[in-house]
């Protein structure tokens, strides 16, 4: 062992038989380190924040010979991929090939973004442990691993089913002659020659992983049946491959094999639990998840028992074992560890006293009591999630056999239970992981829970827990309540909890302040306390000792006040910051500078106006940036600007909606080609929009609306092809729909209304954006027809095309909107992310804007046009429209009798027609309509009464402008024949009164056709001297125009000599 101490730019070893050694660190290996660290694009936990100065040997994660001052280890294990605790970069940096003496590399769990492993790996031939696992490789195994003939560690699990590790020839294993660990898990071999080759060309191997590589039958070599087959193997991991039939005799030789795991191979067919067992007697542990295997399996005659008791590991998950708990389980006198995870067990479970780990998710136990929680006394570990019947956590029954001590460490119980919390949880006194979140547990936290003294990870959220949090104690390290009911203020208390990494509490019912000894928690990383009602102020003393802080959420607090001083400077980096419907103080928050490792911000509705600060220019691009919902003005130069390399895996979103910003849109903003969605309606940006917004091809959104921005649509947003989300509407675009949009085949909401568009409204709509959902161009300069290339849309919920100057009929074909009739769910790109995208639609007559709701609106509006025809019948099989809107334009005809039909209407606005008939009597089946506008038409006859239309009895203008109406609301009564019976007979005779009519009009012009023609051709036909005098005065006529004409040519052109 080696003390090491810092010492005038150089180490100083203490080691055993050497003495006191100073030396140098090496310049070569520092500056290489040094290149290492600068290729890094992300270090949010400070892994190689110690790598400054001149001493490499004193950096975190390396060690050096004590003599010689070579870097020997370099340990950068990370935790990817969960966050902020791992390295990422874009490759691995050549500089490490400078340290020729290292023994010890280890770069797992960091992320190296798909690139390859190095080729370099294999010049650094004194390498003994190689560890690359879960660090984002991909690509071909570089054979120059084989040159580490001193290497005994091999890991390159790589743990990811689409981007993976391959191998084309295992060959080079051969050269790793030393070699006792290979982990190959994950790697693809089912193209690579000589795999087997390694069963015996690599004597030395204690441990080999290759679970879930692709291999099968196919791959087994002619050698498999040879006794030189891994003669010292004790681990051996062959699970989730495609292998079929026996593998005895794979087997057979293994009498060193202590641990196996053949999960995924169906043995059902082949062999049997007895027979493995038995061929295996030094198993301890055993992997048999998803193997096909039922009670039937594990009951046989044949069980060696004497086999059963070495095994001390078994995992029988995922197999369909059925009903009662296997009883050849409870002849295992050493098991240790047991996973019956999703087995279909409903019974009881027995007591097992060596038992220290059970896993029982994912069955269908009916009481608590069932999986022994009060019985198997000297359990560790009990994991009962997913139960599919929730039970309720009851006390013990008085009857059982209760522990005098319980051993238990971890409980998981979450998605099974309901009911309240025990206080004889308190007994569990040893617990140091409580899991019951994802239940239905409701009353209050009780006190046995805050006396549990070893406790360190409470996990309660997503319950319906009431009353106070309680005061705990001091050995939490994370207290997660979030999505309850809990009340009343935070305790004061929780500032003693100094343990204490990660604090969630939000959407809960907290009201209150907060206290400031939350300050004092300096191990916190953490804190959320977001969409309660806390109030009061937030000052410097809340965040004293908060210097390890990453993530601060106290969104949604309306009547919560940021207060610090413009000239703090925080403890802490953020990574994360959110202080959205909050109230800030003293302007735009100035300590803000010095945040240099931010990536998402969000400062939403929090009282902020004026331009942006100009120092925020400089700082780093962060990919979640949200300013929206204030009354921020001037232009958008100073956003951040400073390209931030850090950026990978995030979601990149710009949402400055709802501001008084002004001015051009910045061509800058071409440049965050990482842009996922942009927001920058309803503020004043004016001039045209940018061509090069096309070179935004990640963006999915894009909403421009409610500005003043004008010009042509640029054909450039087509080359946006992830385009979900087009926004436009309420500017002053000009100009036709770029047909190049037609590209844009992902499209689901196309809104281009309000605008001053013209032309036909384009076919390809309907033709090649077969995705569309939303089409709204209302309030433009349309004409033409409405192209029954539309009904192709068949996705479509909301169509729009009002307030333009459309003719023609509307086309039968829109009974074919198959979206209006069984609905369509749209797909949420973002929906955890960005709640706030609207729709606009005139719905009961006002423009309603739809936000978090819109996807259940189902909208057709053609009103204010120049329609004809009739109303066609089809349009009534729209069963899921909650809007109809045919107003104002110069529709005939009737009423459907079906519009009965379209139950779900809420909105009806037929006003301003011609519309003839009675009003249908199947009308009072809409049930749900609540706004009814017939007005100013032709219809005739007794109004309806019943059901819904009751409601609208008041109303008497919904009817107006129908001057043979009758009947309430309206003055007017009906004459006793003058019921709807009567009204159809009349309408059936006034039918035939028009065909009569008709055929009267034809014989009037046929009359006037033989008067005419007889009484003029007819004479000049018999009088040849009319005839000739006729003719000769059209033809002079003719001559005296022709002379005026040529008069008049001839003038012209001497004028213009």
């Amino acid at each position: 062992m080696a003390v090491v101490a810092a010492a005038a730019g150089r180490a100083t070893y203490t080691c055993l038989g050497v003495g006191n050694v100073s030396v140098l660190c090496s310049e070569k290996e520092r500056l290489a380190l040094l290149n290492f660290k600068h290729s890094i694009v992300k270090d949010d936990s400070g892994m190689m924040s110690s790598w400054v100065g001149n001493e490499c040997c004193l950096w975190e994660g390396i060690q050096c010979d004590g003599v010689t001052g070579n870097v020997q280890r370099l340990h950068l294990k990370g935790d990817w991929p969960y966050p902020y605790n791992h390295l990422a970069a874009n490759k691995v940096s050549s500089s490490l090939a400078e340290l020729r003496h290292l023994k010890y590399l280890d770069l797992s769990g960091n992320d190296f973004l798909g690139s390859r492993i190095p080729e370099f790996i294999g010049s650094l031939k004194h390498l003994s442990y190689l560890n690359l696992s879960y660090a984002g490789f991909e690509g071909i195994i570089p054979p120059h691993i084989g040159n580490l003939s001193n290497l005994k560690v091999l890991d390159l699990n790589s743990y990811d089913s689409e981007n993976f590790l391959k191998a084309d020839d295992m060959a080079w294993a051969f050269g790793l002659s030393s070699l006792e660990l290979l982990n190959l898990s994950y790697v693809d071999l089912s193209g690579a020659q000589n795999w087997d080759m390694m069963l015996h060309m690599i004597p030395s191997l204690k441990e080999l992983s290759l679970s879930d590589c692709r291999l099968s039958n196919v791959n087994l070599g002619p050698f498999l049946n040879s006794s030189r087959i891994l003669p010292n193997i004790k681990h051996l991991d062959l699970g989730y491959n495609s292998f079929k039939g026996p593998l005895p005799f794979l087997l057979q030789n293994m009498t060193s094999l202590t641990f196996l795991s053949l999960s995924g191979f169906n043995h059902s067919l082949a062999w049997n639990f007895p027979n493995l067992l038995s061929m295996i007697p030094s198993l301890s542990e055993l992997h048999l998840s998803g193997c096909g295997l039922d009670k039937t399996h594990l009951s046989s005659p044949h069980l060696n028992y004497s086999t059963l008791s070495n095994i001390q590991h078994l995992d029988l998950s995922n197999n369909p074992l059925g009903g009662i708990f296997p009883s050849v389980l409870t002849n295992m006198s050493s098991l240790e560890v047991l996973d019956l995870s999703d087995t279909m067990l409903n019974s009881s479970l027995p007591i097992m006293p060596k038992l220290l780990e059970l896993h029982l998710s994912g069955n269908k136990f009916k009481q608590i009591e069932d999986v022994g929680i009060w019985r198997q006394c000297h359990l560790k570990q009990l994991r009962v999630t997913n139960n599919v019947f929730r039970m309720e956590m009851t006390d013990p029954p008085k009857n059982a056999s209760e522990c005098s001590q319980y051993f238990l460490e971890l409980l998981e119980l979450s998605r099974s239970l309901n009911g309240r919390i025990p206080e004889t949880l308190g007994r569990l006194a040893n617990l140091r992981h409580l899991d019951l979140s994802y239940n239905k547990l409701t009353g209050s936290i009780p006190e046995s829970v805050r006396g549990l003294r070893f406790l360190q990870v409470l996990y309660l959220y997503e319950n319906q827990l009431t009353g106070p949090i309680p005061e705990f104690l001091g050995n939490l390290t994370q207290l997660v309540l979030f999505s309850n009911k809990l009340n009343g203020s935070i305790p004061e208390s929780l500032g003693k909890l100094a343990a204490l990494t990660k604090l969630y509490l939000h959407f809960n019912l907290l009201d209150g302040t907060i206290p400031v000894s939350i300050g004092q928690l300096a191990k916190l990383r953490t804190l959320s306390i977001s969409n309660n009602s806390l109030e009061g102020a937030v000052t410097e003393a809340h965040f004293a000792n908060l210097s390890v802080l990453k993530d601060l959420d106290a969104s949604s607090n309306t009547k919560l006040t940021f207060n610090v001083s413009r000239g703090w400077i925080p403890p802490f980096q953020l990574i994360s910051l959110s202080l959205s419907s909050c109230n800030i103080g003293n302007g735009f928050p100035q300590w803000l500078r010095h945040q240099r490792k931010l990536k998402s911000l969000e400062l939403s509705n929090a009282t902020l106006s004026g331009p942006l600060p100009t120092w925020l220019r400089k700082m780093l691009i962060m990919p979640y940036l949200d300013f929206s919902h204030n009354k921020l003005s001037g232009s958008l130069k100073n956003l951040p600007n400073v390209k931030n390399y850090d950026v990978y895996g995030s979601f990149d979103l710009l949402l400055l909606e709802y501001n008084l910003f002004s001015g051009s849109i910045p061509r800058s903003l071409c440049r965050r080609t990482d842009l996922e969605v942009l927001d920058l309606s309803r503020n004043m940006f004016s001039g045209k929009i940018p061509n090069c917004m096309g070179n935004l091809q990640g963006l999915t959104a894009m909403r421009l609306s409610s500005n003043q921005l004008s010009g042509a649509i640029p054909s450039s947003i087509a080359l946006i092809s992830s385009l979900f989300w087009l926004n436009l509407n309420k500017n002053n675009f000009t100009g036709e729909v770029p047909p190049e949009l037609g590209n844009l085949q992902g499209l689901e909401v196309l809104d281009l209304g309000d605008n001053k568009l013209y032309g036909n409204i384009p076919n390809w709509i309907g033709k090649k954006l077969t995705s569309l959902v939303v089409l709204s161009l209302h309030k433009n300069h349309f004409t033409g027809r409405i192209p029954p290339s539309l009904c192709k849309s068949s996705n479509l919920q909301i169509l729009d095309l009002a307030y333009n100057n459309l003719t023609g009929t509307i086309p039968p074909c829109v009974g074919n909107l198959n979206g209006m009739v069984v609905g369509h769910s749209i797909y949420e790109h973002y929906s955890d992310i960005d709640h706030d995208k609207n729709v606009i639609q005139v719905m009961k007559g006002v423009d309603l804007e739809y936000t978090t709701t819109w996807r259940m609106v189902y909208n057709m509006d053609l009103s204010s046009n120049k329609l004809v025809g009739e109303i066609p019948v089809e349009l009534t099989a729209l069963s899921m429209l909650v809007g109809l809107n045919l107003s104002n334009n110069h529709l005939r005809g009737g009423i459907p009798d079906s519009i009965g039909n379209m139950m779900k209407l809420e909105t009806l606005d037929f006003s301003k027609n011609k519309l003839s008939g009675s009003i249908p009597p199947s009308m009072a089946a809409l049930t749900f309509l609540s706004h009814l506008n017939l007005s100013h038409n032709n219809l005739s006859g007794q109004i309806p009464t019943g059901n819904q239309l009751q409601t609208l009895i008041d109303d008497p203008s919904i009817y107006a402008g129908n001057k043979h109406l009758c009947g309430p609301p309206l003055q007017n009564t009906c004459s006793n024949h003058q019921d709807s019976t009567t009204t159809r007979s009349k309408k059936k005779h006034k039918a035939a009164d028009e065909k009569m009519e008709v055929w009267l009009f034809y014989v009037d012009i046929m009359s006037g056709f033989g008067t005419g023609f007889w009484g003029v051709i007819g004479v000049l036909m018999f009088k040849k001297q009319w005839r000739h005098k006729l003719f000769m005065f059209a033809e002079e006529t003719m001559d005296k125009i022709y002379v005026a004409v040529v008069v008049r040519v001839a003038k012209f052109k001497r004028g213009r000599e």
